[in-house]
């Protein structure tokens, strides 16, 4: 299943300090709930865990998160995460594009679910990810 969401957030920091916040993966990736860097796995990735609760089921992924593309110039940043359900068949991947402005910016995801976090419906899913992505957008605000 794919699933392709748009969101935006606003931040009192100045462009260049939210720049190098979204880079600093320690500190982004706790900014979604239930999420935690595992390790470092070099310059620009970590392997990391989420725990995401989809209606009565708990799941847990663990995977890889890493920065492919970094624009300072145009104050752009794209992650890419690759993880499987732990116990599970199924995996969720994503591309991750932040463009930010002065004030804030704009986050667009791409996902790919399977397994049993798919088999929840499409509704679901999408609304379980707005969810995660909202809390984010208001956390990375106060980091």
């Amino acid at each position: 299943m794919a699933v392709e969401l748009d969101h935006s957030f606003t931040t009192t920091r100045t462009l260049d300090d939210s720049y190098a916040t979204i880079l600093d993966l320690e500190r982004v990736v706790p900014c979604v709930e239930g999420a935690s860097v595992l390790e470092r796995t070099g310059p620009d990735g970590v392997r990391a865990e989420i725990r995401v609760k989809m209606g009565a089921m708990s799941m847990t992924f663990t995977g890889t998160l890493d920065i492919t593309e970094q624009d300072p110039a145009a104050h752009t940043v794209v992650m890419t995460v690759k993880s499987r359900e732990a116990g599970g068949q199924g995996y969720a991947n994503a591309t991750i594009a932040f463009s930010l402005a002065d004030g804030g910016g704009t986050i667009h995801t791409s996902a790919q679910i399977t397994g049993k976090a798919a088999s929840m419906g499409e509704g679901v899913v999408t609304s379980v990810l707005d969810a995660l992505i909202k809390d984010f957008s208001q956390r990375l605000a106060t980091i």
